[in-house]
């Protein structure tokens, strides 16, 4: 089965920038539904963007246009790479895998977790 090891979170201003990475090993992601999630406290997780096995992504509405779901198939790595950061941005972030079929943000029910990195935005 995958394992997945998220790295990139950090503390940033507001309008600043992150990039995420999340390192599979074990198997390679090319053959998954891959997706970042994020849980901010007292909130439920919830999906930020999906890539599937095709390269097609979604994204929830309210990173569109800021956040970018990307793979690195040579280095078996997943990226999300986000501008524009806004204090509701704030959250644990996690990198996610599956093998189900239904894969985009709406859908996706993940059944593989890396252990989350820590984005804080202030203002």
């Amino acid at each position: 089965q995958v394992q997945l090891v998220e790295s990139g979170g950090d503390s940033v201003q507001a309008g600043g920038s992150l990039r995420l990475s999340c390192a599979a090993s074990k198997d390679r992601i090319s053959r998954y539904c891959m997706g970042w999630l994020r849980q901010a406290p007292g909130k439920e997780r919830e999906g930020v963007a999906v890539m599937d096995s095709t390269g097609t992504t979604t994204y929830t509405d309210s990173v569109k246009g800021r956040f970018t779901i990307s793979v690195d198939n040579a280095k078996n790595t997943l990226h999300l790479e986000m501008n524009s950061l806004k204090p509701e941005d704030t959250a644990m972030y996690y990198c996610a895998a599956d093998l189900g079929t239904l894969c985009t943000v709406e859908a996706a029910i993940f059944g593989y977790y890396g252990q989350g990195t820590q984005v804080t935005v202030s203002s």
